[in-house]
């Protein structure tokens, strides 16, 4: 059996990934750590590979926010730089030696905007595109070992994401994806034979609603 480590895999999108996963035999080792507390995520994931190897990292958990940049507390831009960016890094670095061992993959989900620029993003966008570029260049350092590395850049996905936001998905059919969507992309990106590097999935139409 494969073993996955999953990012944000109680809800959203982390959370149809880890199902579809789960469908295609993988088991799924769901940390307890606070991504933000990298010397015990460290901690945790140095415990983990003492008894077993990891076939797959999906960095998936993420925070947004988007409002004017002047407004945004400093507590919130560090949150949004630690979970969308620090923390993948960080787990690449600390699971590299053993995906290598089996050849496994790196799969960021970043977002649509990581490829965009768009009014009250900034924050958001740069956690994201980085994310994005890193795994872009991971690809090419790592390439010859056997590791895959792909980006998902995923538009609005019906999640929990837009609870705290001001905005929402639009009700109406197709102007939004859906997380399981999102899930069986992964199995067919991990199906490929080859490496898709960088993959943006977007929903026919555009439409969202303001709270």
């Amino acid at each position: 059996m494969k073993r996955a480590i999953v990012t944000g895999y109680s809800s959203g999108i982390g959370k149809g990934i880890c199902e579809e996963l789960e469908k295609n035999g993988y088991s799924i080792i769901k940390l307890t750590s606070r991504l933000e507390n990298t010397v015990v995520l460290e901690k945790e994931i140095k415990e983990i590979l003492k008894s077993c190897d990891i076939d797959l990292l999906v960095n998936c958990a993420g925070v947004g926010v988007f409002q004017p940049h002047e407004e945004i507390s400093i507590a919130k831009i560090k949150e949004l730089i630690d979970i969308n960016l620090t923390a993948p890094i960080i787990l690449s670095n600390l699971l590299l030696r053993s995906l290598k061992k089996t050849k496994g993959d790196i799969i960021n989900i970043t977002s649509i905007e990581a490829t965009k620029h768009s009014k009250f993003s900034a924050l958001y966008t740069a956690t994201k595109s980085g994310l994005r570029d890193f795994g872009l260049c991971l690809f090419e350092e790592v390439r010859k070992s056997g590791v895959g590395v792909t980006n998902i850049n995923p538009d609005i996905t019906q999640t929990n994401f837009f609870d705290q936001l001001q905005f929402e998905p639009s009700a109406k059919e197709g102007t939004y994806l859906l997380p399981e969507t999102i899930g069986k992309t992964v199995i067919d990106i991990l199906n490929t034979d080859g490496v898709i590097t960088d993959l943006t999935i977007r929903p026919q139409k555009f439409e969202l609603n303001k709270k």
